[in-house]
């Protein structure tokens, strides 16, 4: 699959991902076990959700399909028309490494390479990359482009995962856990950084998180419990990141 399919010219209120009927088991030595059990959703593009629930309620392993990290045991996951399920591995790394981004708990960043170039590794493979220097300044961080990441805090090194993960311009951003290890103040930071960089890119955000203070700056969240949606709620009005109480 050629990178231009996964180049499209959608607008904000499109859909993004449709899935229906999502099924994922893994096996254990005591017998199967579902981590999501028949998840039906739609998601906009350019929207912002925030996925809430305990620890092996589904919501990451919702998030590690959706962004092809994962594969589902059955079920359809629909993106702009495509069934990322059917796809072979070589058109699932096409579309990983074009149309999303990743960010995670822990920063993954190269200790050896400095700020600027650890965004580098990922605007030398994409198609229409921003600049290091633009991404790293969307998250108010052109001041630390030559530092290493011994030299940055820990809000400044997941500022940088951000900058890394949305200079390729992706149509998703998937954010795992992206202010876990994180104090309140580096964490509305990074919250402002993912929110900026989303808007300059109509990047669709999907946000796995704990803090249920978080899902306030969302369009909708999703709670999940025992594998399955549980309830999908719209924030009638969306807080800054500031506004947020930890």
């Amino acid at each position: 699959m050629a990178q231009a399919d996964w180049q499209h010219g959608h607008k904000r209120g499109d859909l993004a991902f449709h899935v229906r009927g999502l099924t994922k088991t893994y096996p254990t030595a005591a017998g199967d076990v579902r981590a999501l059990d028949g998840v039906d959703l739609d998601i906009l593009r350019g929207e912002m959700l925030v996925l809430l629930g305990p620890s092996g309620s589904g919501k990451s392993t919702l998030l590690n399909i959706l962004g092809g990290l994962d594969r589902a045991t059955s079920g359809e996951v629909l993106f702009e028309g495509r069934n990322l399920v059917k796809l072979s591995d070589g058109d699932l790394t096409q579309y990983r490494r074009h149309a999303v981004g990743f960010v995670f708990q822990f920063f993954n960043l190269t200790p050896s390479l400095t700020a600027r170039e650890n965004v580098e590794l990922i605007t030398e493979i994409a198609t229409n990359p921003m600049k290091p220097e633009e991404a790293l300044a969307l998250v108010g961080l052109s001041d630390r482009l030559d530092h290493f990441p011994a030299e940055l805090s820990g809000g400044q090194q997941q500022r940088v995962a951000v900058a890394r993960a949305i200079a390729k311009r992706p149509e998703v951003l998937f954010c795992d856990e992206p202010t876990g290890s994180l104090d309140s103040v580096s964490g509305v930071q990074v919250l402002e950084a993912i929110m900026t960089s989303a808007e300059e890119t109509g990047a669709t955000v999907m946000m796995v998180t704990h803090n249920a203070a978080v899902a306030e700056i969302a369009d909708r969240v999703i709670r999940f419990s025992d594998g399955k949606v549980a309830e999908i709620a719209v924030n009638a009005e969306r807080k800054a990141p500031a506004q947020v109480r930890w």
